[in-house]
């Protein structure tokens, strides 16, 4: 880290201390008229993936061709025990808005069942957004992909909540050649052109018109690029594909060994950590093994499945070159903060594949069908269950930052990180300050924590505290110690691991450590009331 960054680090923390005597909010970060002054604020860069675990890129052990985001490994930072939230609208809000999603409405999809504030489906006002606060500040904020925490009313929109521009759907994204939900620039409902239209292309067609705009505007970006790849309909150009056709045609298991290897020699794992088991779904032990016995038909058709999944990525890294080529040629790739991750681990589900329909294969344009469970136990690597879960395979992203001068190139950091610290984080790299009240109502402060310290080499997460509920799986991780619930196969069953010595959660020490589960659920219980969780059986 630059001496300069430092020396304002240590300042807007001696300054904050005082900020909050005076009984302002505790995560003010700077004096705002120093932020406006300032004439070399970095740009910054989210960009997300769908669906994509945590094995799913090269650089996490995946045999999937992602030089761009490997590249950003390479001259910047991974982390390797960052978390998201298991699913995508609570992710995206934590992400946007720095506190925990039922803390902003966001407990569930945009469309939850449950009447209450909790899991109201959209962004509510007691909270700000990244592109708000910076956009004040006179950044020129803009965004592309999935929205997806609010769609009902314009208010919700991503033009609603702080972005100057805007090119996506507003709700999910079910269609890579053509979508079925509204396209959107801006306010207005657009339709895609041309046959060759594919969703992975456009947004990074339009990120790339809106990076020209703010540079001819003379302003400082932020933008936050959110893909719809790798999540299902396996869809992708024919090119793709055929780079993967025949690379997937041994075991499932064999792939995740591999992958598994790889993440040890990277030591992105402890090679003392167990793989866990391959799958812990009754409904899929025979859909495993089966494989073993299947004609070699069938195994060509689950090649095929894993070839579009990894074409799908492939496309998505390819327009990360994009973004990165773009940022060289406009000159800022130096003074430019870029941030990879996942919203959620990848997808078991499969009841897509009822709606594909008859006689298309796995990627082609009407393509409706799902990489399924024996896939995603390979994405998730070497961790436990999936997309919606609250154990590993669920909440464990990529995450990697690059910040040329500011991050040390090839690093890895093993501190616990979690999507509401992008807020935090972003706000502190440009040095702007959070807000007390937004247009003129009070807000909620930030619950996330500025991974600068992180991104400087320091050690600082030791005895951190996170926290999930998500449909009823829930979990809480102290310091090495987490406690974790699975309300759809074991309702009400509490485990207990160990992080630091068996992160793939294979031995359960419920039994042999009752004081230790005891502390961490009464420490659940008290996080559940504060921000409002409402279980299944309560809603």
């Amino acid at each position: 880290m630059s001496m300069d960054r430092r020396k304002f680090l240590e300042s807007a923390a001696v300054g904050s201390l005082g900020l909050v005597g005076a009984g302002a909010s505790p995560s003010s970060l700077s004096n705002s008229d120093e932020i406006t002054e300032s004439a070399d604020r970095p740009n910054i860069m989210v960009i997300l993936a769908d669906d994509l675990g945590f094995a799913d890129v090269g650089c996490y052990g995946a045999e999937v061709n992602t030089p761009h985001v490997d590249r950003l490994a390479e001259e910047g930072m991974r982390f390797s025990q960052f978390y998201n939230y298991p699913r995508c609208s609570p992710t995206r809000a934590s992400l946007l808005t720095g506190q925990y999603p039922h803390q902003v409405g966001m407990g569930d999809l945009t469309t939850s069942s449950k009447d209450a504030p909790a899991y109201q489906g959209y962004l509510n006002d007691r909270c700000v957004t990244i592109a708000e606060v910076l956009g004040e500040a006179g950044y020129h904020t803009s965004m592309v992909g999935k929205w997806h925490v609010g769609h009902k009313t314009p208010e919700r929109w991503p033009t609603g909540r702080g972005f100057d521009r805007f090119y996506g759907e507003h709700r999910f994204v079910d269609d890579y050649f053509k979508p079925t939900h509204q396209l959107y620039l801006d306010g207005e409902p657009v339709e895609p052109q041309g046959r060759d239209w594919y969703s992975t292309d456009a947004y990074t067609d339009y990120a790339l018109q809106f990076l020209t705009e703010a540079q001819a505007q003379g302003q400082p970006f932020f933008t936050y690029v959110a893909y719809n790849a790798p999540h299902f309909p396996l869809q992708a150009f024919q090119s793709d594909i055929d780079t993967y056709r025949g690379k997937y045609m041994d075991h499932w298991k064999d792939i995740r060994q591999q992958r598994y290897r790889r993440q040890i020699e990277e030591g992105l794992i402890d090679e003392q950590w167990a793989l866990s088991p391959q799958t812990l779904l009754e409904s899929d032990d025979e859909r495993i093994e089966r494989w073993r016995h299947v004609e070699d038909a069938s195994a060509d058709q689950w090649d095929l499945k894993m070839a579009a999944y990894a074409a799908q990525i492939d496309r998505m890294d390819q327009n990360i070159g994009r973004l990165l080529r773009k940022l060289e040629t406009m000159g800022v790739a130096d003074n430019t903060l870029v941030l990879f991750l996942s919203d959620n681990g990848s997808a078991a589900e499969d009841w897509i594949n009822s709606q594909n329909p008859e006689g298309v294969l796995p990627g082609g344009r009407t393509c409706k069908l799902a990489a399924g469970p024996p896939w995603a136990n390979v994405s998730v690597t070497p961790f436990r269950f999936y997309k919606q879960w609250t154990h590993e395979g669920g909440i464990s992203t990529p995450f990697v930052a690059r910040w040329p001068g500011e991050i040390e190139p090839g690093t890895l950091s093993h501190e616990v990180g979690h999507v509401m610290d992008i807020l935090p984080t972003c706000l502190n790299a440009a040095r702007v300050e959070y807000p007390d009240q937004w247009e003129g109502s009070p807000v909620r402060d930030y619950e996330g924590q500025s991974l600068m310290p992180a991104f400087d080499g320091e050690e600082w997460s030791t005895e951190r505290m996170v926290v999930w509920e998500h449909v009823g799986n829930r979990a809480i991780r102290k310091g090495d110690w987490k406690l974790v619930a699975s309300d759809r196969f074991t309702p009400g069953d509490w485990e207990l691991y160990n992080m630091k010595e068996d992160r793939t959660e294979t031995n359960n020490l419920i039994d042999k450590m009752p004081e230790k589960a005891e502390t961490l659920k009464k420490n659940w219980n008290q996080w559940a009331d504060r921000v409002g969780v409402v279980l299944p059986d309560e809603g």
